[in-house]
């Protein structure tokens, strides 16, 4: 029986592990599941372990709260030593944060292959860490899962044909588990009838770029407060960026809630008018659920969503900002084009792993 070690520890790796690991059990992969702790806030973690019904984490290292290389350096020691006492067929690692990164080199320095989910993604922003950490895991991996064809395009211009490695185009898991769970949540969220509100516009604030630069978040804040004039915002705010708010004194008016679960945020998309975001995966989240988005962001790893119309980039710009939301909240689009697979993208993985 193949044994996998699966390497998570934000919120979007746990939705991601969530749609592969169904599929590993499915085909009798044995997988060993390691949680770094980078996301440890039980709203940015525990909740979405219950809900998906993930198993429980055979091992946890409880790493956050430390610098970028702080961290990265622990969780690679950390991953390190449990590869060394377990010795795995193979590392998975998913996205592009501390952990997927810690999780390649560790594996990939004792020779163990790395499978590395969600590749080929580029933003060729190298200020972002993000960008730093998939490139870097793109070219140490030996399987590369890509998302889309444009995923498989960046690595052939980045000379990847003339590596050692394989590449597949399998569609995204995220809309496997967005297709699989979201029964789920119309049955269990109540965040709906909580809030009382069935007219609104859902955003999220959390990248680097954006919550470390005083300015550019001023005027995301300001945006956001000129739309809420005209319908409520709803901001599940992380705790990071409320304590950064506090402190310089910006005021919002939207709905701040609480970072949500899973089945709290795909009732939230599937409820609300229009999306605003700076993260990767709601960008993809609010296509799957037939939702236009306005990207806080300069640039995206989804182009594929803005060559079709379903999204717009604004950076930090308030007045671009509310005059795309005048734009989008009236555009009509196809959401049945299919982009990422149509929930197929986790039983590909599987199945590869399985031919090892």
């Amino acid at each position: 029986m193949k044994r996998i070690f699966t390497i998570v520890g934000a919120r979007p790796q746990f939705v991601k592990a969530a749609a592969v690991s169904r599929m590993l059990k499915k085909h009798g992969i044995d997988e060993v599941l390691v949680h770094t702790g980078q996301h440890f806030d039980a709203n940015m973690s525990d909740v979405f372990f219950e809900e998906m019904e993930i198993p429980k984490p055979d091992h946890n290292l409880n790493i956050n709260g430390l610098t970028h290389g702080a961290m990265t350096g622990r969780m690679l020691e950390g991953i390190e030593k449990l590869l060394l006492q377990e010795q795995p067929d193979a590392v998975m690692v998913f996205g592009d944060t501390n952990s997927t990164l810690a999780g390649a080199l560790a594996a990939k320095k004792i020779n163990i292959p790395v499978i590395h989910v969600e590749a080929g993604l580029r933003s060729f922003n190298m200020k972002m860490p993000e960008e730093i950490n998939r490139i870097i895991t793109d070219r140490i991996s030996d399987i590369l899962f890509c998302p889309t064809e444009n995923a498989i395009q960046n690595l052939k211009r980045e000379g990847f044909d003339l590596f050692p490695v394989k590449i597949i185009k399998n569609g995204d898991v995220m809309q496997d588990a967005a297709y699989y769970y979201a029964q789920k949540a119309a049955l269990k969220s109540t965040i709906i009838e909580q809030l009382g509100l069935h007219h609104f516009v859902l955003a999220t604030i959390h990248r680097q770029e954006n919550t470390d630069d005083i300015q550019k978040l001023h005027h995301l804040i300001d945006g956001l407060n000129a739309i809420n004039h005209e319908i409520p915002v709803v901001l599940p705010l992380h705790p990071r960026t409320e304590h950064i708010l506090s402190q310089c004194h910006i005021r919002s008016k939207c709905i701040i809630i609480k970072p949500v679960g899973y089945f709290d945020m795909i009732r939230l998309l599937k409820s609300c008018q229009l999306v605003i975001t700076d993260s990767g995966g709601v960008q993809k989240e609010a296509f799957f659920f037939g939702k236009h988005c306005i990207t806080l962001r300069e640039e995206t790893e989804w182009v594929e969503l803005v060559e079709n119309g379903f999204n717009t980039l604004v950076g930090a710009d308030e007045n671009l900002l509310f005059a795309a939301y005048h734009t989008m909240k009236q555009k009509q689009s196809d959401f049945s084009l299919n982009l990422y697979g149509n929930g197929t993208a986790a039983e590909q993985i599987a199945l590869t792993i399985k031919e090892l």
